[in-house]
């Protein structure tokens, strides 16, 4: 029998249901995560006690779904949702049910569960109910739909994209002693094929955080997966013109699409970064030309790019701060790509990026080429190393980069006669613009003598 070592708090809930009568168990991705060794984020339980009834025995309990029988219970510091067994009504927009009705039957409440691998409970006196195949599906590393898919996906369209999510964050041993991502069953992936438009029904948002997910995963080529069934058409109609877009040059060996994906592999497993590196080159498809000698070019793709990347993160209602950096990122990446960099040009790449950005953008740079072809890779990671070092010679003599590291400030321009406003911002540019040039020009005295020149012409 397997044995799961719950928290305290669960089994303490588990243990007070059962002396008053109910069944209860933990439900769902916790009993799933520690069945593979993962540590769950969540202690779902589920039980035949009515809402009201768990809200008798418990003293410190949140309301916080009840017409879905779910009721928060506070033990300590931690809170443990317990909803109350149930049975789903029609669905008529692809996304919830019209209905919920309580059942007193555990198997009816697992049986409307999406996954195999997801419709299993557990307590310490009974050990795992696995009613669907769930343990076995896990040992293959499968994906697949509790009954009927077309079932599961009409009632909610959400899990189409979440099947591709699991498989991208879940694996399983190869038999070779590597690790592999789960594969969708044949039968749950045509019924995904079937009902992937669906998804034009469900919110933003809730994309989103299913496809954060799953680009933050440890199988970020999983979108290869969304592609194919058609999800991305749908959700990242984007990323399907990357598919669709060759690049017949020496830097590439693939695809625009194929590129991305080897580059979000080679990106630590961080939003802003994996979001930077799928949309990086989103712009290469409306900027492809063709030489004569059939060699492909896509000048500019950065600025266009970068353009794309917003209406794609606003289109998924991302956060202002994430959608801020990724463009930031997006519109800079290629800096230094032809060795044409020196300490001048440097220090105006970090007044422009802001130097504590300077980690994701040497990140996003290396990935890059690591996605490319073999051609000059060398002389590429070169290039890389020499602007690392040099970044960190700049930083470690304090080199000014911001208006704010100058040696003088409005108060001092205005003592020199300059009035607020336009002026002064002008004036303080051009300031900075002369230090970035040469850095021994961030001196008062210096300065203030330069500006008085300046304002006297």
């Amino acid at each position: 029998m397997h044995k799961i070592d719950m928290p305290a708090g669960a089994k303490e809930i588990i243990e007070e249901l059962n002396k008053h009568g109910y069944e209860a168990y933990i439900v769902g991705g916790c009993v799933r995560d520690c069945l593979i060794g993962r540590s769950p984020n969540d202690w779902d339980i589920t039980t035949n006690a009515k809402p009201d009834e768990v809200k008798a025995i418990f003293r410190r309990t949140v309301d916080t779904g009840l017409e879905h029988g779910t009721v928060t219970i506070m033990i300590g510091n931690d809170g443990y949702e317990v909803t109350t067994y149930r049975v789903d009504g029609e669905y008529e927009d692809h996304r919830r049910p019209n209905s919920v009705e309580f059942t007193a039957n555990l198997k009816e409440d697992l049986r409307r569960r999406d996954f195999t691998v997801n419709a299993m409970a557990y307590n310490d006196e009974e050990g795992v109910i696995d009613i669907f195949g769930g343990i076995d599906d896990l040992e293959k590393g499968v994906i697949k739909c509790v009954g009927n898919a077309d079932d599961r996906f009409d009632e909610d369209a959400l899990r189409i994209l979440r099947a591709v999510r699991f498989a991208a964050q879940l694996s399983v041993d190869d038999g070779n002693g590597n690790r592999r991502p789960f594969v969708i069953e044949e039968k749950t992936r045509e019924a995904i094929i079937h009902h992937a438009p669906e998804l034009a029904y469900v919110s933003a948002e809730r994309i989103q955080v299913e496809l954060t997910k799953l680009i933050t995963s440890d199988y970020p080529e999983k979108l290869t997966d969304a592609y194919e069934l058609g999800i991305t058409k749908i959700i990242l109609p984007e990323f399907d013109l990357m598919m669709q877009t060759e690049q017949n040059n020496k830097h590439h060996n693939c695809n625009v699409g194929m590129h991305t994906i080897a580059v979000m592999q080679n990106v630590p497993a961080d939003k802003v970064l994996r979001y930077s590196a799928l949309l990086h080159d989103s712009g290469k498809p409306e900027v492809k030309t063709t030489d004569e000698n059939g060699v492909d070019h896509f000048c500019g793709h950065q600025e266009k790019s970068e353009i794309i990347a917003q209406q794609v993160l606003r289109r998924l209602k991302l956060d202002n701060e994430t959608i801020k950096l990724v463009k930031k990122l997006i519109r800079y990446h290629d800096f230094g790509i032809w060795g044409d960099v020196s300490y001048k040009s440097l220090r105006r790449f970090l007044a422009q990026l802001g130097s504590e950005y300077f980690d994701q953008f040497i990140k996003i740079r290396f990935a890059d080429i690591m996605g490319q072809s073999d051609y000059q890779r060398e002389e590429k990671l070169e290039r890389i190393k020499w602007i690392q070092e040099a970044y960190d010679v700049i930083i470690a003599q304090n080199h000014c980069l911001r208006r704010e590291d100058l040696q003088i400030n409005g108060r001092d321009l205005i003592e020199l006669g300059v009035k607020p406003g336009r002026e002064m911002g002008e004036l303080l540019d051009w300031i900075l613009s002369e230090v970035l040039e040469n850095p021994e020009l961030n001196d008062k005295e210096k300065l203030t003598c330069m500006i008085k020149k300046k304002i006297n012409n």
